[in-house]
């Protein structure tokens, strides 16, 4: 980095998959004084831009050390430039650039945290948290997260450092944990028409199936009965019509649930544990 140069992008130099909602960060210099900020499409333009050229998006305060370009394009790179302004003059600072994903993130699992409540506080950003389980019910066997931190799974995972970790048991219950979604909710967004997620099996689990569940009500099955048992990570594939076909709003879509078992109808089942991952939505 040059002496006096802003550091420490978000996303990093590089970065792909990033989100098109993403927010792009830095960390200011010791002494400057205001930052000027430069995005675009094309990475030499926005090296070679000036507050003339259309890459400049305008000056930024000392402790607003981000910006929210708006919706980006899909599968696209991006370029964009700080300059740490100072009483004596400007530094000219790095271009970065970063490609946005193919696909829009409904739960990748990197964000959840371990920070617990302070006692009767609620807990904020842990993996259960936000996954509901059949923590202290009698009718719903699943249990998402650790018991100790790390509360994600961080030596199972399919893509980046933590997926959840997820034991059901079906005795005489189904298994179900559910997401409310924040974003997205509008699951025809860029013209998606797929959910993709990864899960992962044993064969020591007791067989039972897997289901998606939206709005509580719209319920799809893995097509293999025992797909608790399959082994390393799968991809699983569902075609968003199938939900829209149950009476899904694909524009408002408000919760995500996975359940193991047969909803609504319990049975004598067993135990086990899966672990699941990189939940997205593609065209």
């Amino acid at each position: 980095t040059t002496p006096g140069a802003v550091g420490n992008s978000r996303p990093a130099n590089g970065a792909v998959d990033v989100p098109m909602i993403a927010t792009l960060g830095w960390t200011a210099a010791e002494t400057a004084a205001s930052h000027e900020l430069y995005f675009g499409t094309d990475a030499e333009a926005v090296g070679n831009a000036t507050t003339a050229s259309p890459e400049y998006v305008g000056p930024r305060a000392l402790g607003a050390e981000s910006y929210d370009p708006g919706g980006l394009d899909w599968q696209s790179s991006y370029a964009w430039r700080v300059d740490e302004v100072y009483p004596t003059g400007t530094v000219k600072g790095l271009v970065w650039s970063f490609t946005t994903a193919n696909f829009i993130t409904v739960d990748d699992f990197e964000s959840y945290d371990d920070i617990d409540p302070l006692p009767g506080e609620p807990g904020l950003n842990r993996i259960f948290d936000k996954w509901i389980d059949g923590f202290g019910t009698t009718t719903n066997g699943a249990l998402v997260g650790n018991d100790m931190p790390p509360y994600a799974e961080t030596q199972i995972v399919h893509g980046g450092a933590q997926s959840m970790i997820y034991s059901y048991d079906n005795n005489l219950k189904t298994s179900e944990a559910t997401l409310t979604l924040v974003y997205p909710t509008d699951w025809t967004e860029g013209g998606v028409t797929k959910l993709s997620l990864w899960f992962r099996g044993a064969s020591a689990n007791a067989a039972d199936k897997l289901f998606i569940a939206l709005n509580g009500t719209a319920v799809v099955y893995h097509d293999n009965s025992a797909a608790t048992q399959m082994t390393g990570w799968n991809q699983w594939v569902i075609d968003l019509q199938a939900f829209a076909d149950q009476g899904v709003n694909l524009a408002n879509v408000n919760t995500i649930t996975i359940g193991i078992g047969t909803k609504s109808s319990p049975a004598a089942g067993g135990a086990g544990t899966m672990y699941f991952d990189d939940i997205r939505l593609y065209r």
